[in-house]
Formats: structure tokens, sequence, C-alpha cells
């Protein structure tokens, strides 16, 4: 880690010199020399003088806000740096809990309650005392914490917002779900008729339903965007979809498996009676006070029913267009397409590829109380207070298609269709473009130019894709390399081919991956960014829709025009130090033209 943005000039005598500044500092206790941290900070060139004398007369700092945190909060200072220093001051060690695994009997002495209180885990049993690892090195916190562990403890430093990242890890609501399955097996031994198996999923109490709502909950705190549960020859398989990968989680016997499904389709309303055939539903929950949608999919297979489940995490923000991952002068433009005042402009990607989310992104851009915006999805995942919002529901006869067609006698001006699938909707959705609507919508592709041959495939007349169409963002998602484990490596030579073909050179500072640690299960990655392909229909690539020319023959014309392909603008990534070749290799499939 480079630290010279923040070293200042070693003075002379810097220990002497910061002291008229730093006598100001009350907030911080004074070590066993009296030095106060300020004044360790100077001496040891973290920051300078003059900075600390900014922290100290920022609002901030007058509100009580501790010294550290307002030179961090100002990008003065690391957390880690402050924290060596802090243990320095205080003579505690420091505690690493990207490699430090709490012991699973020294976390039961705590409740996850207390720990997220105190800011506080315990690491380790030993033999005259608790090791706790702390954020607040206060006498204050130190006694709350003996009292609640009424026993001897030593203490070690780590940062607050790695504490809290071990609480989550390590207080699972997996914990105690092999009592709820023999519970379960044993019940299930007795069990001699359907009655009672109607109990089995329906009683709150029941094993089975604390063990989907453990399976559910700890979902939710892993980021886990899908839940899969798969029934295999002897046992079921659940595994978690996080961050675009799959990781196994958990097996459950064999003989569970119907009723797991059969509770998770009573919470969605779907038909338990039903195996063969594939079906749908939707629940909504409050899970640990966030509120969730779940879209739930079943289907048969030779060993059982397997079911999906898609975690819609109500109480994540949306995200603004810049925060997506686009550059600055790729959301510029984006952003002046999405204000004409008609047109069609498409998002493609396959499954899992951030449709959705930049489709809202883009909504936020040109939502405003002068327009009447209108939606049809499938399902309604964010809902927006201006926007009128329409959910598909095909059993009432709520299709797209026919959606679409009520909102066009609704006045509107911009209009979201959740996903084109069909021609029908394809239609309607082009002919809305054609007479005066700005129409948002997803089709699923690969890259942008495919997007338009899928139109055309679908069978719209090339003079009406090439006259509707403004715009279409292809994209994908890329693992970000993990911010806790980071650290420099040599890519193999393959990985540096790769790169050169994709027209990315080698970062100045060198390339970076992540090690894998506790908080990015040992990935490596830790969440996700946004790569997109703008391809902007110009008159020359409207000529050559309507003349039906080929795919490469289009994307050339479109890269000769300023288009950035998505190999290029994922090169870039990894030229920044965003994510790595090996990812960009997994994730961006789509060819560089």
């Amino acid at each position: 880690m480079k630290l010279s943005r923040h070293r200042a000039p070693a003075p002379a005598a810097p220990a002497r010199e910061a002291a008229p500044v730093t006598r100001e500092i009350t907030d911080l206790s004074v070590d066993p020399a009296g030095r106060r941290i300020g004044e360790m900070l100077v001496a040891a060139q973290l920051v300078t003088a003059e900075q600390i004398t900014t922290a100290l007369t920022a609002p901030a700092t007058r509100s009580g806000k501790r010294l550290g945190e307002v030179l961090i909060q100002l990008g003065s200072l690391q957390a880690r740096e402050l924290l060596g220093v802090l243990a320095e001051q205080k003579s505690l060690p420091l505690i690493d809990l990207r490699r430090v695994t709490p012991a699973p009997d020294a976390i039961a002495l705590l409740t996850e309650a207390q720990a997220r209180a105190l800011t506080a885990i315990a690491i380790e049993i030993r033999t005259d005392d608790v090791l706790i690892a702390i954020a607040d090195p206060s006498e204050a916190a130190m006694t709350a914490i003996r009292e609640a562990l009424a026993r001897p403890v030593s203490f070690g430093l780590a940062a607050r917002a790695e504490i809290l990242t071990a609480v989550g890890n390590s207080y699972r609501a997996l914990t105690g779900l092999d009592s709820q399955v023999k519970a379960f097996e044993v019940q299930d031994s007795v069990r001699k008729d359907s009655a009672r198996m109607d109990s089995a999923i329906a009683s709150d109490d029941a094993p089975v339903v604390q063990v989907v709502q453990k399976v559910i909950t700890q979902g939710l705190r892993d980021r886990a965007s899908d839940i899969h549960i798969e029934p295999q020859e002897d046992r079921v398989r659940v595994r978690y979809r996080v961050d675009g990968a799959l990781h196994d989680v958990l097996m459950l016997p064999k003989s569970m498996g119907p009723a797991v499904v059969s509770r998770i389709k009573i919470l969605g309303g779907m038909n338990i009676v039903e195996r063969r055939r594939s079906q749908d539903g939707q629940m909504a929950m409050e899970i640990e006070g966030r509120a969730v949608d779940i879209r739930v999919a079943t289907t048969a297979t030779i060993w059982g029913e397997k079911v999906v489940l898609r975690l819609l995490d109500k109480s994540r923000p949306l995200f603004r267009l810049a925060e997506l991952g686009m550059p600055a002068d790729t959301a510029e433009r984006y952003s002046a397409l999405l204000h004409s005042p008609y047109g069609m402009v498409i998002c493609a990607g396959p499954t899992g590829s951030g449709k959705t989310t930049s489709l809202y992104g883009s909504l936020g851009e040109i939502n405003s109380p002068d327009q009447n915006v209108m939606t049809i999805e499938d399902p309604v995942e964010y809902t927006f207070p201006s926007i009128n919002q329409i959910q598909i529901n095909e059993q009432a006869g709520i299709t797209f298609a026919g959606g679409l067609r009520s909102i066009l006698r609704q006045d509107p001006d911009v209009i979201l269709v959740g996903e084109i699938r069909d021609v029908e909707t394809a239609r309607i959705a082009v002919q809305s473009a054609l007479t005066g609507h700005f129409v948002l919508s997803s089709v699923h592709a690969t890259d942008s130019v495919s997007a338009l041959h899928r139109l055309i495939d679908m069978g719209i007349e090339t003079f009406l894709v090439a006259s509707s169409i403004t715009a279409i963002v292809a994209q994908r998602l890329v693992r970000r390399i993990c911010h806790y484990c980071r650290t420099g490596y040599q890519p193999a030579p393959e990985e540096l081919e790769f790169l050169k073909v994709a027209g990315g050179a080698v970062p100045a500072e060198g390339f970076f991956h992540g090690e894998g640690c506790n908080f990015c299960a040992q990935t490596g990655y830790l969440e996700r960014i946004g790569v997109y392909e703008l391809l902007t229909v110009t008159d020359s690539i409207r000529d050559m829709i309507l003349d039906r020319r080929s795919h490469d023959d289009m994307r050339k014309v479109a890269r000769c025009e300023g288009m950035r392909t998505l190999l290029e603008e994922a090169a870039r990534l990894v030229e920044n130090g965003t994510t790595t070749v090996s990812e960009i290799m997994r994730s961006i499939y789509a060819v560089g033209g």
C-alpha cells in the first residue's frame, strides 16, 4: 500500500512542532508516555499538522466525533493506518480478522446483539482469559465488555468495519440447523398420513419451517441473489449464488426435500399437490428488519422437484448511473439519450447481467413531476413513489402485450417494458416508440448488435427497427477484487495474451488480485461492477439494418464510430485495478470484434 499521498515532509522535530496543535485534542485518551493521537500521527508522518488543524475545526469534530474518524472522513488518513497508531498508543496487539477466524466456543460467549452493540467479537478462549477484538479502545468500552462476559479478558484492536463483517460471518443463521434436521427425521419416521405432513409444513415451530427460514435468512446475510435447493440421489443440496458464482452451503437428508419444497410452495401461493409441472410463485417476507421479495420457480428433475429462490432486497438502495460502473463519458452520452422525447433504448445481456438494475437507474435519471412515467414489469422489484407501475399477472390476463396496450391509453410520456419476450410485445413497443413515446426495455442478447438482430429474428420489419431504436446498452457484471485482501501478483502468460487481445495495457502500478480472506469467503472477490457497451444507432447503422448487413460488418462500423466493446471496457477495469484478467475471461464471453 502506498502512503505517499498522506505523508508530510519529514520535519526536524515533528512531535515538538505538532504539540501546540494537538494539545487541543480532547476526544482521545493519552498513552502511558503522555502522547496524544494527533501527535503520534504527525510523528509517524501519516498526516501533517495542517491536516490535524483542519480536522479539529471540522463540524464533525465539534459535534463529538473523534479526531481519527474525522481524518479518515476527510481522506487524510486510512483506517488501517489509524489502527496501527491506536494499537501503539494503547499498547494493544493488532488482530487481522481477514486471516484470524474466531473460534466457535469463543463466539458463543456473546450473543449477536451484544457483539453488535459493543462492536466486539470473542476470538479465542485461552487458559487464563478470553481474547476479544475491539474497535473502541476506551476504558468505558472495555469495562462494558468485561461486565458482559464476567470473566478475565484481554483485548486486541481490529477495524470497526472488519469486526462488524466478522460478526455477520460468525453468527450464522444456519446455527442449530442440525437439531432441526434431526427433529424432522424423528417426526418423519412416525408420520403415517398426509394430515401430519400438512402440520409439519404449516406450523411455525415445525422443524422444516425453521429450516426454510434459516436458509433464506442466511442467504440474505451472505448477499445471495439466488438460493438453489436441488434434490440429488441421496441428499438435497443447497447452494447460494453470491456475486454471480454458486457456492455449496449445506446438505439436507433426501427425506426432507419434499417437505422443504411444499413449505416454499405454501409461502409462494403455489399448488403443493402438483409435482410434475413447473410452477412460479412470489412471496414477501421481513427478515431481520429488511423487507424482501422472493421469486420462486420449481421444476421437476429425475430426483424430485428443484426450487430456485430469487431474493430481491427492498432495503438495498437504487443506484444512479454513475454508481453502476459506467465510465463518465459513457454515462454522459447515455443520460443525454435518455432525455430524448421519443424513441427506444434497450438494455441487452444474458440472465443475471444487471439489466433490471440499469433500467431502474435510467428511470431515476428521467423521472420528473412533469412526465407520466409508466412501467409494466415481472415482477415489480422496486417501487417508485411517483411512477405508475404494473405487475404482470398472467392468470388474471395481465401480460406484457396486453398491459402495454392499456398503458398506451393512459397518456404516457415514458414507458418501461421490463422485458421483450415475444414478437407481440416487441411490435407494440416499437410502434409506441414511433408514435411519440420514449420506451425503455430489455432483451436477452449477447451484445448490442446481437440485440438488433434478435428483434429482426422475432419478425419485426427492418424499417421499424431502424426507425425506432435510439441506442442499445449491452452489459455484464464482473466481480471486484476484495479490498480486504487486495495484493499484487503476476498473471499467467495466457492471461496476459488475453488482455493484449482485449486491447488492454499492463497497469502502471502492476496487476492486483485478492489473496482470499474471511470477508470474501476465500474467493478474492467482493461485490460486482457493471461493464457496458453503448451502441448509438446512427444513420450509417440504420442503413446497415435496412440492408440486413451481417453482425460483424455492423460491429466494425459501430467501433469506427466510437463504440467501445465489452472486452475493451473490461480491460479498462483491469488497468485501474478494479478486477482481474481471469475474471473478465470468465465473465465477458462476447467476442471483442
